[in-house]
């Protein structure tokens, strides 16, 4: 890094504290080394054209890549691998904040809503993304085919939209759109944006409730993709603990990245698991889960401010995303050589081993935290024992 330092032109003031920077959100050396490489000569190209450091920006940046690419440069970086300086300096006071474009009638229209989904429904984000993108289109589409869509929308308007949307979908993707249709229309009448409450006017989706049968796995593979996590390495230790939170309780892929510091009251033997619609719930802390998490957080976890227990195992330092526990619980199949799942199977391979031990579909429900009875009842259909001593003989079967 000496050689950057020492020729990083219009960077020079800021090359040191950016450096420390990216070692603090838990970049390797011989990537920050890398990265400054990058940064230094941005500085020399930013010199000899005359642009100071308060004039950089992504159009200052796409010429400097440019200007490599002309010079013959084979290994050009991309704008993008210069974010993380644009967001340093922006910090630093050197560059403004970005500004945003100014809103428009439909773009107001959705951050209202975005804020009445998470502040009056208390929807998790990724749920609020995908009601954001349905009621984007929805308006969006509207406005090009008359201006004011709203203050005159009606029925055939909802009835046209839905049914171009579901021309193209399956049974169990049509009813998410209704219900997303649905929340927008509440939200637009409650409101008083709507006179009338369309969301009546969106009709059902037609389709039987429950007709598959819950798929889980085998206790025995569930072992074994626990006993296939390399619990010497900072990830492996990671993936175990992931893995046994929903393995042996059950918990949501959501309720595994939502999990924080705070929410394991050791003392207690408890663990405080924060679910659907801030639904709070307090489940007992088993030896093994104990153990696995332990583990990790005394061994492996990096020291950092985050709250969060589970840490992404790629800089910038962060919490994990929901998805990628079912991408832990994918990886660990292919270790085993087993049929890759996601992490839901693991749930309801936990419901399906409580039941062949004799719990009640009450307890199940308990365990995993259905706020329904009736979710649970689809379980069911895998006590086979149960259905046994239940069934009829079919009609004639003694002939």
């Amino acid at each position: 890094m000496s050689g950057t330092r020492r020729k990083p032109g219009r960077m020079k003031p800021f090359i040191g504290r950016f450096e420390v920077r990216l070692l603090e959100l838990g970049y390797s050396p011989g990537t920050v080394r890398g990265v400054l490489k990058q940064v230094g000569q941005l500085g020399l190209w930013m010199e000899s054209e005359g642009i100071e450091a308060s004039e950089l920006t992504k159009d200052v940046i796409g010429g400097f890549i440019c200007a490599r690419q002309a010079a013959g440069r084979r290994r050009v970086p991309s704008v993008r691998s210069f974010g993380s300086l644009l967001e340093f300096l922006r910090s630093e006071g050197v560059l403004l904040p970005e500004t945003a474009a100014p809103l428009t009638p439909v773009d107001d229209l959705v951050d209202r809503y975005k804020k009445w989904l998470v502040l009056d429904r208390g929807l998790a984000a990724a749920t609020v993304l995908r009601y954001e993108k349905l009621a984007r289109r929805f308006l969006q589409e509207g406005e090009a085919v008359r201006d004011r869509f709203v203050d005159d929308l009606s029925a055939v308007d909802v009835v046209g939209f839905l049914v171009r949307e579901c021309g193209r979908l399956q049974v169990d993707s049509a009813k998410g759109r209704v219900a997303e249709l649905r929340s927008l229309l509440r939200f637009l009448y409650l409101t008083g944006v709507t006179p009338v409450a369309l969301a009546t006017a969106v009709p059902p989706v037609a389709g039987w409730r429950d007709t598959r049968v819950p798929v889980g796995i085998a206790a025995s593979d569930v072992q074994r993709l626990l006993d296939g996590c390399d619990r010497s390495t900072p990830g492996g230790a990671r993936d175990f603990a992931i893995l046994t939170l929903v393995a042996r309780l059950g918990l949501r892929s959501i309720e595994v990245a939502r999990l924080e510091l705070g929410d394991i009251d050791w003392r207690a033997g408890e663990i405080a698991v924060r679910g659907k619609a801030r639904r709070q719930d307090r489940l007992p802390l088993p030896n093994d889960v104990g153990e696995a998490l332990t583990a990790y957080l005394c061994g492996f976890r990096p020291a950092t401010s985050i709250r969060q227990v589970f840490l992404a195992g790629k800089a910038p330092m962060r919490a994990i995303r929901p998805d990628l526990v079912s991408d832990v619980t994918r990886r660990a199949c292919q270790r085993v050589g087993i049929p890759g799942v996601g992490a839901h199977r693991l749930r309801h391979a936990l419901a399906t081993e409580l039941l062949r031990q004799g719990a009640t579909l009450v307890e199940v429900s308990q365990v995993l935290r259905h706020r329904d009875l009736a979710t649970t009842a689809v379980y069911a259909k895998v006590d086979l024992g149960s259905l046994r001593d239940v069934a009829q003989p079919w009609p004639g079967a003694a002939q």
